[in-house]
């Protein structure tokens, strides 16, 4: 039944819940949030670093035996999972909430990353590490829409890009763990590298445990026509950092008014994005498709280039993982600050400019043997500390530029386009070009992704959005927002 062309489910609300969310200083509460929810992007960085840290040890394993061809697949594998698993859950997200979904994504990635460890051939292996894939991918739209929503603006830019840069963290784990458990003569060959997938089972079940404190976010309660709960909530947050909210209230004029119902129709949040911010569709697409070619590139390849062409062992590769993981880390970490003060789009352009520029110097240098082993690891891990911020940035920009509404769907959408587009075939690619033998042929595919991020520079510097300090709904209006 519709009334006043609204279901009957529907109100008009007016409400100042975003302002006071904005208004607080940081507190123990936005702390456990990060914690509790930035835990994804270390159980990421800690796959993706298992995987390419154990590549040696799979393709010596009397059990599977894998080709560099094979290893590049299985990297494909958990990407295509991730593209899939954030399409569906990002869809979920909007549609139940945040809450329900970051305990059903994290649930989906601690079974199937245990399961890895029981791998018996390739096509199990792959499809473990697909269903993997899929949790983290969901993770993503609901963790990045949650953690917006419930730190203050003017933090969000360095918060979003230092919890993306834990990724590296989780990449550092991978590494050491590998070193750790490949040893020669610890665990017999083909046990090693499955107890080291039991790192992030570990892990993740302790984060279960910290997610049960953090609540729903008030901004999805209020759309979805459940003001009194989403009261209650800020209450609890504004109790918790000791800033109750004035008698007075806020000013009017920072007051909200929409029309809030239980659900938003998923072609009105898809319709709304393509008609009404095609700029920021197609920055979305090119800043995550650039970045996720230059790191799946690189980093998925990186233990068969130090096998392959520096007779690295196996057991040792973890140790080169650990300074290219900090240089990662560091960069979201120190310049993640200039993002809200100095502005996005000089230091998104800037970083995603430097990225492409170095990376294709140091690919030249490699092609023509002038780096060793310890030298090139040095120089990614500088290359990294920009790279690292200008993909971090990435997600920033695309979880902070479209409707609260369709939030976690457009994480989820331009997570997956980007990943698929740049980021699935790039193990693959990279896994047969160091399979040839050829620095050239590694060369090339470098070049290739420096023109990206080059290119994704340029179009950041033409239509990039300024939302360093701004609410979410100035940002990006809620598609339900009455106007005044």
């Amino acid at each position: 039944m519709l009334v006043n062309g609204m279901s009957e489910r529907a109100a008009i609300i007016e409400t100042d819940i975003p302002a006071r969310l904005d208004r607080l200083s940081w507190t123990r509460f936005h702390t456990l949030v990060v914690t509790a929810l930035g835990i994804t992007w270390i159980l990421d960085g800690l796959e993706v670093t298992l995987a390419g840290s154990i590549a040696g040890a799979l393709q010596q394993s009397p059990v599977l035996h894998f080709s560099p061809a094979e290893i590049g697949g299985v990297g494909s594998a958990y990407l295509a999972g991730a593209v899939a698993g954030a399409l569906l859950f990002g869809y979920l997200t909007d549609r139940f909430g945040r809450r329900k979904l970051f305990f059903v994504t994290l649930g989906v990635y601690l079974t199937a990353t245990a399961a890895t460890a029981f791998s018996w051939n390739f096509a199990s292996f792959a499809l473990f590490r697909l269903l993997t894939g899929a949790g983290i991918g969901g993770e993503y739209a609901a963790i990045n829409s949650a953690i917006q929503e419930l730190v203050p603006a003017r933090f969000r830019g360095r918060t979003d890009l230092a919890i993306n840069g834990s990724f590296w963290i989780g990449a550092a784990l991978g590494a050491f763990g590998a070193v750790t458990f490949l040893q020669p003569g610890w665990l017999a060959p083909d046990l090693g590298w499955r107890v080291a997938f039991g790192i992030g089972a570990a892990l993740g079940l302790g984060v279960l445990l910290l997610r049960r404190h953090v609540p729903e976010s008030p901004r999805w309660l209020i759309l979805h026509n459940r003001l009194p709960e989403a009261e209650r909530v800020v209450g609890i947050i504004e109790y918790r950092a000791g800033q109750p909210q004035p008698a007075s209230s806020l000013a009017s004029e920072r007051k909200i008014r929409l029309i809030a119902s239980a659900r938003t129709p998923v072609a009105r949040m898809v319709m709304a994005i393509l008609r009404d911010y095609p700029k920021r569709v197609v920055l979305g697409l090119t800043l995550m498709s650039a970045q996720a070619f230059f790191y799946n590139a690189i980093f998925f390849s990186y233990a068969l280039v130090l096998t392959r062409f520096y007779g690295v062992g196996a057991a040792e590769v973890g140790w080169y993982i650990l300074p290219f993981a900090l240089g990662n880390f560091l960069g979201p970490l120190a310049l993640g600050p200039l993002f809200d003060l100095v502005g996005r789009k000089p230091m998104i352009g800037l970083t995603y400019a430097l990225s492409g520029v170095l990376l294709a110097g140091v690919g030249w240098l490699f092609r023509e043997g002038l780096l060793s082993a310890v030298q090139l690891t040095l120089c990614w891990t500088g290359i990294f500390f920009f790279a690292s911020a200008a993909a971090s940035s990435a997600y920033l920009t695309v979880s902070e530029s479209f409707p609260l509404e369709a939030r976690a769907l457009a994480i989820a959408v331009f997570y997956a386009l980007g990943t698929a587009l740049g980021g699935a075939v790039s193990p693959w690619l990279f896994g047969v070009l160091v399979g040839t033998g050829e620095r050239g042929a590694v060369f090339v595919g470098y070049l290739a992704g420096a023109g990206l991020m080059i290119a994704a520079a340029l179009v950041e510097f033409a239509i990039g959005v300024k939302a360093e300090r701004q609410p979410l709904e100035s940002v990006a209006r809620p598609l339900s927002i009455l106007a005044d």
